[in-house]
């Protein structure tokens, strides 16, 4: 490792842990990195702009971002939990399932863990804590678990990224995450049944079979948003940046004009909001860019790879030392620049043990996105308790359980590639 490099990592860590956002601290590592190199000054600006222009499927993240928060704003969420009470609200903890049901309905709308919490999150736990039907921390709880399903099941924001940088098929992703995000939330439901005849929860006042045919067709045009993007994306209609496109219109025309719930000063509040995100999310990407130039230069990933193959480990034992890592790295990192900066490191190695890069994608996708619900980083327990008011440390006591049921689930889908990758094989995609 040359000193220019051993200086940027200490530049890095310094600034991060002094509380410098991370895309300005790989930034200014970055220059630091070219400074003691002896190499042109403007070369991480020229990374950082090339890397973000000439990325048609970048374009995607954006889009992807405003179609949440229009769902968010547009009451649809709304609709769609009263959708969910009605299919799944009479059994015994029905409304930590209503809760579970409705991310794995969400998550093919929005894309990103953090939009289904914040969006679902205040109106579906002051339902569980209305009369004291269930705690307030083990509603928040739940509600954080399931929150990480939104990135799984595509739409999937982070999975675009990963694409990025391993060059694996977006679509290929975009379908392996289908089966895994699914899995997340039997084994969340699984949980949240056994939390409830331990600790007693009561049944919930079921709501009249006669009015479900009302509220499904209330519903059915949002819950149309996920048919439309697969089948643009496989039928061949779109690409997923189109897709992504499509679905944000899609959103403005149900939220503005079926539904009649939008604004256009709430729409100007969307788009104001979902372009501070977009700029955020950008500036992450484009420190990602630099950075990996210089890891590159470095020929960091080429090393660690032969390590690997030194080493003479299985495919199933590199699988589960990585996921250890991105576990805890996930307690300490937010899953942007894990995807981004981290896990470029493994994939020459991953390709080295013939491990399926989608396979490979999809699983640290998940563990990244457990990582948002475990302290003390969490950001999405974070989003929750701002909106909610509910003490973080109740909360964390309470997520335990739920981190433990979507590790089981993470478990399963290293130890059985078929989950991921069956359905991806079903539509075309060879391995």
């Amino acid at each position: 490792m040359s000193f220019a490099f051993t200086a940027c990592l200490l530049i890095l860590l310094g600034l991060a842990a002094i509380g410098m956002p991370i895309a300005l601290a790989m930034i200014l590592a970055a220059i630091g990195y070219v400074g003691f190199a002896g190499q042109n000054l403007s070369l991480p600006a020229e990374q950082m702009t090339l890397g973000l222009y000439d990325n048609f499927i970048l374009l995607a993240v954006p889009l992807f971002i405003v179609a949440a928060n229009i769902m968010n704003a547009g009451s649809i969420s709304d609709r769609l939990l009263k959708f969910c009470v009605a299919l799944v609200g009479r059994f015994r903890g029905g409304l930590g399932l209503v809760n579970v049901v409705a991310n794995i309905i969400f998550a093919g709308m929005s894309g990103s863990a953090v939009a289904d919490a914040a969006g679902l999150g205040k109106v579906i736990i002051d339902m569980m804590r209305k009369d004291g039907r269930y705690p307030p921390a083990y509603a928040a709880a739940i509600t954080a678990a399931a929150s990480t399903i939104g990135p799984i099941i595509p739409p999937s924001i982070p999975m675009v990224m990963y694409s990025l940088v391993s060059g694996a098929s977006i679509g290929a992703l975009f379908a392996g995450g289908i089966i895994p995000g699914f899995l997340m939330g039997l084994m969340l439901m699984i949980m949240n049944y056994w939390a409830a005849r331990r600790r007693g929860f009561g049944l919930d006042e079921p709501v009249p079979v006669r009015e479900l045919p009302k509220l499904t067709v209330n519903a059915f045009p949002a819950l149309l948003m996920p048919v439309i993007l697969l089948y643009g994306i496989y039928g061949g209609v779109t690409t997923p940046t189109e897709a992504a496109a499509v679905a944000a219109f899609y959103a403005l025309l149900l939220a503005a004009f079926f539904y009649r719930a939008l604004s256009a000063r709430t729409l100007y509040e969307v788009l104001r909001g979902s372009a501070m995100s977009s700029a955020s999310v950008g500036l992450v990407i484009g420190g990602a860019l630099i950075f990996n130039y210089i890891v590159a230069s470095e020929n960091i990933p080429t090393k660690v790879a032969g390590v690997i193959d030194a080493m003479h480990v299985t495919p199933l034992a590199f699988l589960l030392i990585v996921n250890a890592m991105v576990l805890v790295l996930g307690c300490l990192l937010d899953a942007s620049t894990i995807i981004l900066v981290i896990v470029p490191l493994f994939i020459p190695a991953a390709k080295v043990l013939h491990i399926d890069l989608v396979h490979f994608g999809v699983v640290v996708v998940v563990n990244c996105m457990i990582g948002l619900i475990t302290p003390p980083y969490g950001i999405v327990l974070f989003v929750l308790n701002g909106i909610t008011g509910i003490p973080l440390r109740d909360m964390i006591r309470e997520v335990w359980v739920f981190v433990l049921a979507l590790v089981v689930a993470l478990v399963i889908m290293i130890v059985e590639p078929g989950i991921v990758l069956w359905l991806p094989h079903l539509l075309g995609y060879a391995s």
